[in-house]
């Protein structure tokens, strides 16, 4: 009587020894339970005749593993997994990359929200939702303490130079003389009615109180200036993107996460990826430029870094290089997330340029305008 030997098969021995060819090691059962959570296609079998069959791992196989190998760790879940295989350009399935992402939109949770606020129209329910948000003293980070920190220290050390932060000549851009304060409970308010409601929850003054609030110790904020006034600017009859009776036309209406979804089920592949790139770039970027702003303020010596501080944290950038900072941990979830909210920007972008023939494009070109890593995703 013969017994078949326990253990891998070939074809699972040979990846598992190419992945000790890479530093790693991996058993039979971690290479069964990747193929069940569908990181790992199964090995192909032939028939070559005379009865028997034999397999052989798929080219894809050996890099996968190898990733899977590199990724692997406690705590990951195979959605995570998946994000990152996929992040470094491994052939994943297409059908577990767009699960993965769908299942990162679907762990975006406002605390205040359960079963008690599930009623009336979409509108009660985000003021349902708002107000028990603020009654919990939730709160959104808006400026993270880095940030913070280093505008404080730019604005001790250029006052000590006697030179006034920010210039004067940016301050006067700033056309209201008295701005709405936003409070961090109206901030909070604001964030639950934006993912709630999205487009029909934006109007020119929220923004504008929005900016403000991410900027505190700016006397003036000619972004914020900007965004208040841009219906007083468009001449009558002319598109905008406001509607008369408020909300933006740029962004759809309803749960900003079903749009999310959308992009999910929707973007090609390519896409997704060179927006996982971008947002892997941006927060790059807004890590390295504080890291050389703190730099020369420790030698006293202010140059390039300041350069671009300057534009970057008072221009639009601004709102990227706090989104990037804010969250410190940022799992491949987060990073999933956030590369959704750049292809729905990108989209919001795109209905503009539909919607207001001649925009004035070329300003996004201007230093503090975009963070750079994210330029090519919008040329895309």
């Amino acid at each position: 009587m013969s017994h078949r030997t326990l253990g891998p098969s070939p074809a699972d021995q040979q990846l598992i020894d190419h992945a000790s060819r890479h530093g790693f090691d991996v058993s039979a059962k971690q290479l069964a339970t990747w193929r069940r959570a569908g990181l790992l296609p199964g090995n192909a079998v032939s028939f070559p005749g005379r009865g028997g069959s034999a397999s052989q791992p798929v080219p894809a196989g050996f890099a996968l593993v190898v990733g899977l190998a590199r990724h692997a760790g406690r705590g990951r879940r195979p959605d995570d997994l998946a994000l990152l295989l996929f992040g470094d350009g491994l052939p994943v399935s297409e059908a577990r990359v767009r699960a993965a992402f769908g299942a990162a939109v679907g762990r975006i949770h406002i605390a205040a929200e359960n079963a008690e606020t599930q009623s009336g129209s979409p509108e009660e329910h985000a003021a349902q939702v708002a107000d028990r948000a603020v009654e919990a003293g939730l709160f959104v980070v808006l400026v993270p303490a880095r940030v913070r920190r280093i505008d404080e220290r730019l604005t001790r050390h250029l006052h000590g130079m006697g030179l006034p932060w920010p210039p004067p000549e940016l301050t006067a851009l700033d056309r209201n003389p008295h701005p709405t304060p936003c409070t961090p409970q109206g901030a909070t308010a604001a964030s639950v009615y934006a993912v709630l409601l999205g487009g029909a929850s934006v109007t020119p003054q929220g923004i504008g109180d929005l900016v403000r609030a991410m900027n505190p110790g700016m006397p003036g904020n000619p972004l914020a200036s900007l965004a208040e006034y841009t219906d007083q600017d468009v001449p009558d009859n002319s598109p905008t993107a406001f509607r008369p009776e408020g909300g933006m036309t740029t962004i759809p209406d309803g749960d900003v996460r079903d749009m999310l979804q959308q992009l999910v089920a929707t973007t090609p592949l390519d896409d997704l990826h060179a927006a996982w790139t971008a947002a892997q770039g941006i927060r790059d970027w807004a890590r390295d430029l504080c890291k050389r702003v703190e730099a020369e303020l420790d030698a006293g010596k202010l140059g390039e870094a300041l350069a671009e501080w300057a534009p970057s944290r008072t221009l639009l950038a601004s709102t990227s290089l706090l989104a990037a900072l804010r969250n410190r941990r940022w799992s491949p979830a987060d990073h999933a997330t956030s590369a959704l909210s750049l292809l729905l920007m990108r989209q919001g972008l795109r209905a503009l340029d539909e919607q207001i023939p001649g925009c004035q494009w070329e300003i996004l070109d201007y230093p503090g305008m975009l963070p750079p890593p994210l330029k090519p995703l919008l040329r895309m």
